[in-house]
């Protein structure tokens, strides 16, 4: 096989240009992306936050970055769908690796996340962050804003997350009442997709219960997130558990109830018209996982993630 290529995670010379490793071999970095913490010339970093002591639940989001950087690896070779373009023909995307966090001491969490993504941040390079469970939201957002200002939250999730919360628990369902009271998130331009449960208090955030997003097409979808977030600088974070159980088994807090993997794909594929300056994918908990299919949607989720970032890129020449 002349043509192929082996590990290109540290071999590749570039940060553009596909790669040929073979799909079941090689480095399993984020779609075969270099591994490096050198930021200088990034357009896009892909970054892995191992942690999961926030849950309410079942634990193992952990794994997450893992999972989804093994089940990336059918993407890497063939121009991505529904994109019909290699993305890295000339977007330059790394992998940046994982967030070194102290398991013994979590109350230093919020900060180390926060510390390291500013720093990202501060190349200009769009940052995709893999999760962990949903409290690693809360610094990435607090990161973000200080870049941005006030931000517009996009949030597919089956939970609202906004319980109560005394502004210093480690909870990974509380972070978004929290984001709205500290000002880092603009709950009139913020919107939640997918929601099958109640919480006290809604915070103001628009929602698209589950029952709702059953009766409506993706462009149906997309077309309400647009008209409501605007122009407004926008955060998206994927909470897996948006999906429900059959597409995505493999989270902590799964419910029924919820959308297919390819009607929430499509409507993210319709998002492209948004101001997006980051992104997670979050509760991949592969320990309850079944043939790698809740990490090939958190995955999937990623990909598009770079795909609408290369298209806007193209638009914006």
């Amino acid at each position: 096989m002349p043509t192929k290529s082996i590990d290109n995670a540290f071999t590749a010379r570039a940060m553009t240009g596909a790669a040929s490793d073979p799909t079941h071999a090689g480095a399993l970095s984020f779609m075969r992306r270099r591994y490096t913490k050198n930021l200088k010339g990034a357009d896009v970093v892909v970054w892995g936050i191992p942690f999961d002591a926030a849950v309410s639940n079942r634990p193992g989001a952990r794994f997450g970055p893992q999972a989804i950087r093994r089940a990336s690896a059918i993407f890497d070779n063939d121009p991505q769908y529904p994109f019909d373009r290699d993305l890295f023909d000339e977007l330059a995307v790394i992998d940046y690796g994982d967030c070194l966090l102290d398991y013994g001491n979590h109350q230093k969490t919020p900060a180390t996340i926060e510390r390291e993504a500013v720093n990202i941040l501060k190349s200009g390079a769009f940052l995709i962050t893999l999760g962990g469970d949903h409290y690693v939201t809360w610094p990435l957002l607090r990161a973000h804003a200080a870049r941005h200002g006030k931000l517009a939250l996009v949030q597919f999730d089956a939970h609202q997350d906004t319980w109560p919360d005394d502004g210093k628990r480690i909870d990974h369902g509380s972070f978004v009442g929290r984001a709205v009271r500290d000002g880092v998130v603009d709950p009139g331009r913020s919107i939640q997709i997918g929601i099958r449960t109640h919480a006290p208090e809604d915070c103001g955030i628009r929602m698209i219960y589950g029952h709702e997003v059953e009766e409506m097409r993706a462009s149906e979808i997309a077309k309400t997130i647009l008209e409501h977030v605007g122009d407004a600088p926008c955060y998206i974070t994927f909470d897996i558990d948006c999906l429900d159980p059959a597409f995505a088994p493999g989270t902590g807090t799964p419910v029924a109830g919820g959308p297919s993997s390819a009607r929430m794909l499509s409507t993210l594929r319709a998002l492209g018209g948004l101001n997006m300056v980051g992104a997670d994918i979050v509760e991949v908990a592969p320990a309850y996982d079944h043939a790698d299919i809740t990490a090939i949607a958190g995955a999937s989720v990623a990909m598009h993630y770079i795909g609408l970032v290369a298209e806007t890129r193209t638009r914006r020449g």
